[in-house]
């Protein structure tokens, strides 16, 4: 076991990398992306992927329930009622229940939608849900429904899909102060440099898709990602030392030789 295990639920996973499943051109594509990353939280999508079928070229048939925690997403779901009834209908299929807890109403930009988000939360909870939800990066909300009880926060870096990286540093920064549960950078990274800077600033872990399912290896892409988390985890663990607006002189100029 790690000696450093990303503790989630009570539950303890080796890795700080979760992948999503969504967009890879092929089972064979998406397999060599798990290979390499080293991942064991795997996301999927319960509008995209029939649960009754998982053979032939699907995402179920290249994830091992062994080795992979399968998160069913509510990818897709415009309201609370809507992400309760996707989240349901996965335990009812023999899945664990887990859920990452995803309302994405608006259609451009895929924002999530703070109001139902924090009433769909309450109601899988007392359902006895585990919810890691995705979040827009608002530490308000953030707080709100770690106080409800969910597993994790999970807060946007940029627009889904966009790769655009940590353009929410800021509010993130503060998400990550405050909560005491684990923060899951979710949405935007594109690449391994954007992992690496998350886990930086004290994030629990990431989670990518996009960036892995666009590459043109997926494989060495995601193993990339995979050693851009531990590298941002080490070094955060280590203590990065401070920002300066002025030099400051790595070698001194005096004492060694008085």
């Amino acid at each position: 076991m790690s000696k450093d295990p990303l503790i989630i639920a009570g539950r303890s996973f080796k890795s700080r990398l979760l992948m999503g499943t969504g967009k890879f051109p092929s089972a064979a594509a998406l397999e060599a992306a798990l290979t390499s990353s080293h991942a064991e939280i795997v996301t999927v999508a319960l509008r995209r992927v029939d649960l009754s079928q998982p053979q032939g070229d699907s995402i179920l048939s290249v994830l091992d329930p062994q080795k992979h925690l399968i998160l069913p997403n509510t990818s897709g779901a415009r309201t609370a009622e809507e992400a309760v009834r996707l989240a349901k209908m996965a335990r009812a299929m023999g899945m664990e229940p887990w859920v990452k807890l995803e309302l994405t109403p608006e259609p451009r930009y895929l924002l999530p939608d703070p109001v139902e988000t924090l009433k769909a939360a309450e109601l899988l909870i007392k359902d006895g849900f585990v919810v890691l939800p995705y979040i827009q990066a608002d530490p308000i909300l953030a707080k709100r429904l770690e106080e409800l009880g969910t597993a994790t926060v999970m807060p946007l870096g940029a627009p889904i899909g966009s790769n655009r990286g940590l353009r929410t540093k800021d509010m993130i920064r503060i998400i990550i102060e405050q909560a005491k549960v684990p923060v899951v950078v979710d949405a935007g990274l594109g690449a391994p440099s954007h992992a690496a800077e998350a886990m930086e600033m004290g994030a629990d872990a990431v989670l990518v898709n996009t960036a892995l399912a666009e590459a043109t290896d997926h494989g060495k892409m995601a193993g990339a990602f995979a050693m851009a988390v531990a590298a941002g985890r080490l070094a955060y663990r280590s203590g990065l030392g401070p920002e300066r607006e002025a030099a400051a002189a790595s070698s001194p100029l005096t004492g060694f030789l008085e």
